[in-house]
């Protein structure tokens, strides 16, 4: 253990963590309890912890109840500092990550496949979640997490730490869908929202040889678009933008968590298109079933990736040189990064060195 106010006993681990103590309330510095490392765990040592907007709805309740206190993160890349004695995967001082989740039912025909995003019985969140146990979980602002081998993953050592952290969500929510629907050469991509998310949609669909195409509110990000990899950029704001672009893309992914008219953006899809939802607003949409039917087009949704699509989402980034865009924080300002989020203010994801916790 690296910090000095780690604490261990025979039946837990005791951790620093910043933890928002109730509902809408900001988060405060604490301490917290790690489970044992068990036969079939790795104990790690995280270095960064990226936030997510997700993090921010349910620290806020945004998407229902939440469980209090809660500690969020999950972008989590760190350094292996212990293993169970079970352990396959991983040796003490492996780089590793995780993500969104932190273990499944693994029985399902969903777990079964590598999709244990999509367990039958509902996945466990690596934060605001209960384990098997019943014990509530918490997520990466803190300075170390258990978490069984099979939810980890390896970061390539062609990654630093800090710009892979958050592609253990905003990497692979964008990856998965890019991949599903067979973005490549030939295919045209639109992204909406040049966010966290956004950015790295952007990034690997150009990757993948897909001709990019950013609609965002205003142009003010154009510069920036372009330089990550797209081929167009424009302003949803006009709506010449959707004359213009009427029947022109074959996969659009949306990764804003604002409601969206639906029906305009279906608009832009070819024949056979698909608009596939990675972004959840907090608000109910509407949609006239009339923009589906006509044309034959998909109103999709995706959720993260499984355990074994986000190694494979880590090793394109790596050999593609692909890292997010990020602001390194120290960890006194997590209420003050939240704020700036929500106001679009930062390019493109904060990272938090949890160094400083």
């Amino acid at each position: 253990m690296t910090s000095a106010e780690t604490t261990s006993t025979k039946n837990t681990t005791t951790v620093p963590a910043y933890a928002a103590p109730s509902a809408k309330a900001p988060l405060e510095r604490t301490t917290i309890e790690r489970r044992p490392v068990g036969a079939h765990d790795v104990l790690i040592d995280i270095k960064y912890a990226g936030i997510c907007h997700s993090d921010i709805h349910q620290a806020r309740d945004g998407w229902g109840e939440g469980i209090f206190p809660m500690v969020p993160g999950h972008e989590i890349a760190g350094v292996v500092t212990e293993v169970g004695p079970e352990v396959t995967k991983f040796a003490v001082g492996d780089r590793v990550g995780v993500g969104c989740m932190v273990d499944s039912c693994r029985e399902c025909e969903n777990c079964k496949a590598g999709l244990e995003q999509y367990c039958h019985k509902g996945n466990i969140g690596t934060y605001n979640a209960l384990d098997k146990n019943g014990e509530p979980t918490y997520g990466g602002y803190s300075t170390h997490i258990v978490v069984d081998e099979a939810y980890t993953v390896r970061i390539p050592d062609g990654l630093a730490l800090d710009v892979a952290a958050p592609l253990l969500c905003a990497g692979i929510t964008t990856y998965s869908p890019l991949a599903h629907w067979n973005a490549g050469p030939g295919k045209k991509v639109a992204v909406v929202g040049l966010g966290g998310l956004g950015h790295m949609a952007v990034k690997i669909a150009h990757a993948m040889g897909a001709e990019v195409t950013v609609l965002s509110q205003t142009l003010r990000k154009k510069d920036d678009g372009l330089k990550l990899g797209a081929d167009h950029y424009y302003a949803t704001s006009d709506e010449a933008t959707f004359e213009e672009l009427r029947g022109s893309f074959d996969l659009i992914v949306s990764t804003v968590s604002a409601p969206l008219p639906l029906d305009k953006y279906l608009s832009l899809l070819r024949t056979d298109g698909a608009m596939v939802n990675v972004g959840a607003p907090e608000e109910p949409v509407s949609l006239n079933l009339f923009s589906v039917i006509g044309g034959r087009k998909t109103l999709a949704g995706s959720g993260i990736g499984g355990i074994r699509e986000t190694q494979e989402m880590l090793d394109f980034c790596a050999e593609h040189g692909l890292g997010a865009e990020i602001e390194l924080i120290d960890a006194d300002k997590i209420n003050e990064a939240y704020e700036r989020v929500l106001a679009s203010d930062v390019r493109y994801r904060f990272v938090i060195d949890t160094s400083t916790i």
